[in-house]
């Protein structure tokens, strides 16, 4: 049926991921030629088109089973002009009646299946705006465990919150001497941090919140990046951002290690999407199956009782019933008799 063709393809899907992950994985570890990074882009690719086909299976009736109440739709095809996968579908879900007064979803949308899947979290930009004797500042996160706490603990989504809500600073200052090192303080929407965060000017990255913050120049001056809005990426679009990645031959360093790390928390966050909707169509074709099985002993039980009633010896069932009758007039009589004496029958 469609459930067991979705639970088929979903596994087929989160199969292909984890390869895509292990592909991933194998080109950034630094040993590979420009033209060996093109080919694992080639095989990303091919996993790419093997995920559109799954994601726009038909089930046996030919309705696509991604679409929502879309049934006659292709949910995702590739937008030329944009450069991406885009889904068409709907956020429906259509509903079988399994029992009286019971009913299960009997299918998923490629909404809620492969469009919730998280990005990456991250800053706006890796090259922060300067200002002052700074002339040129980079920022990467390089942590990101501890960039995502920061992130979901710190990121203003009111919307009715200033521009500059997320904005922090490095704000460099001189020495108290000449001989005294440069020193660094970090800010929030031009506001010192608390507990306020600072630090001596090194040789070494400026490491923030799972953030590596490099500059070029001297103070005074200051350099300023912002929070990137969280957002949403389909595993289709994951991909196309690796390929394109993997064959421009220009990335290097930490910018190629950034599309990496987008294709790698993405593929993760993918396969867990996935793996939650498949654990929701499990609980409901168990459902399906506790009622079958529930069917199936009733079936059962009235058969066998059919049987009995089909099967009875009529001969056997006259004989004792006449036997029945016989004691029966037998016990009325008596108790007939009994109930016409009087007290002076007894002495």
């Amino acid at each position: 049926g469609r459930l067991e063709t979705e639970e088929s393809v979903l596994q087929s899907i989160n199969s292909n991921i984890q390869q895509a992950q292990e592909l991933t994985i194998q080109a950034g570890n630094g040993v590979y030629t420009k033209d060996d990074l093109k080919t694992f882009a080639s095989e990303l690719s091919g996993i790419q088109q093997t995920l559109a086909n799954l994601m726009n299976t038909r089930s046996e009736d030919g309705k696509f089973i991604f679409s929502g109440y879309q049934d006659s739709t292709q949910p995702y095809q590739f937008d030329s002009a944009a450069g991406e996968y885009t889904y068409n579908g709907d956020q429906g879900q259509h509903q079988i009646t399994i029992a009286e007064g019971v009913s299960i979803k009997a299918s998923d949308n490629g909404f809620d299946t492969f469009e919730k899947t998280n990005a990456r979290l991250n800053v706006e930009s890796n090259t922060a705006s300067v200002s002052g004797s700074i002339t040129a500042a980079s920022v990467y996160v390089d942590g990101q465990a501890e960039f995502d706490k920061f992130h979901q603990a710190n990121y203003n989504a009111d919307p009715t919150a200033l521009a500059t809500a997320n904005i922090y600073s490095v704000l460099v200052s001189p020495g108290a001497t000449a001989t005294d090192p440069q020193t660094y303080e970090i800010y929030r929407d031009g506001a010192a941090l608390t507990p306020a965060v600072t630090g001596e000017v090194t040789d070494e990255p400026i490491d923030f919140a799972g953030m590596k913050i490099e500059f070029e120049g001297t103070a005074p001056g200051q350099l300023d990046f912002s929070l990137e809005k969280p957002g949403k990426e389909n595993v289709l679009n994951t991909l196309q951002s690796l390929i394109t990645g993997l064959n421009d031959g220009t990335l290097e360093g930490d910018d190629f290690q950034q599309v990496l790390a987008d294709g790698l928390v993405q593929l993760q966050n993918a396969s867990e999407q996935v793996v939650f909707t498949q654990a929701s169509l499990g609980g409901r074709m168990n459902a399906l199956e506790r009622v079958s099985d529930s069917n199936l002993a009733l079936d059962i039980q009235n058969k066998s009782n059919r049987s009995n009633l089909v099967e009875v010896d009529m001969a056997e069932a006259i004989s004792e019933l006449t036997k029945q009758e016989t004691a029966l007039q037998a016990s009325q009589a008596t108790f007939g008799r009994l109930t016409n004496l009087s007290l002076f029958d007894y002495l």
